[in-house]
């Protein structure tokens, strides 16, 4: 099902799956209702929109209609964080990793590089319970590393630990400075919600006892407050603590989505300074 976007975007699908692909329309609402009564009636459907006209429109239905009777309606969202660049806030979603890992019952998954996307894909099929999918332009990662999962280390560091979600970690791996390279290891999260924190990424913080939290969403509801609890129960020692997050627009303007990025301290030199005064504090 698609919130009225097929034109010069879903083609193949509609070739694929004929009947069975049906265009609501520009009625958000309604499709999450319909959707939520054919996950009632046995099937599985997927609903399709640009991120905040797939889940911040619809919310009330989502929370009623899908999340409370726990049906297996799958809501795919493009452009999560400034995906949609100069289109303006009422295009981005910086608030949508909280707003549903909220709702009872959902997960929210989170790909990295672009073959998580299938493989993401496949894991939401067979979860009988609600799923958001966030999609973004994908990271490029330079070796190889575990298939699509909650938990993944990316990289190894001597000094400080970045634990960050979805593509925006590619700024960090992206960035050729002398010294940040050795000093960083990176973990990635795939899946909401966190319950647990990996037994080799404890006993590295317990080591380092330093952290930056990266993640191009609000710091209120994100990453930041879902690893922050875990790590006050788990860690048990004192740690340098640091949320790199999105701040909105600190200057009242738009630009792409790297803009924007730069502009919270996500990518770029901004970033770089921020990383380093994590690292050496």
């Amino acid at each position: 099902m698609s919130g009225d976007l097929e034109y010069m975007a879903l083609e193949k699908v509609i070739e694929t799956y004929g009947e069975r692909f049906i265009n609501i329309g520009v009625a958000e609402q309604n499709m999450i209702s319909v959707a939520a009564g054919l996950a009632y009636e046995g099937f599985t459907p997927w609903v399709y929109s640009i991120a905040p006209f797939a889940i911040l429109r619809p919310y009330e239905q989502i929370r009623n209609d899908v999340c409370l009777h726990n049906l297996p309606v799958k809501i795919v969202g493009n452009g999560g964080g400034y995906g949609y660049g100069i289109m303006g806030a009422t295009h981005h979603t910086l608030e949508d990793i909280g707003v549903m890992r909220a709702l009872p019952n959902m997960k929210v998954y989170v790909p990295l590089i672009s073959s998580d996307v299938a493989e993401a894909v496949e894991a939401m099929g067979v979860d009988l319970s609600p799923n958001y999918l966030r999609l973004n332009l994908a990271a490029t990662v330079d070796k190889p590393i575990r298939r699509f999962c909650q938990w993944r280390k990316i990289r190894d560091g001597k000094k400080a630990i970045v634990i960050s979600t979805g593509p925006v970690v590619g700024n960090v791996l992206e960035i050729a400075d002398d010294g940040l390279d050795d000093d960083l290891e990176i973990w990635s999260i795939g899946l909401f919600p966190v319950h647990e924190l990996p037994e080799q990424l404890v006993a590295s913080l317990r080591a380092k006892k330093k952290v930056i939290t990266l993640e191009e969403h609000y710091g209120q509801s994100g990453l930041n407050e879902a690893v922050a609890r875990l790590l006050l129960e788990r860690v048990g020692c004192a740690i340098t603590y640091r949320c790199v997050c999105a701040k909105g627009y600190p200057s009242g303007k738009y630009g792409s989505q790297r803009w924007h990025q730069e502009e919270n301290g996500l990518a770029g030199p901004p970033l770089v300074s921020l990383l380093k005064e994590a690292v050496h504090a």
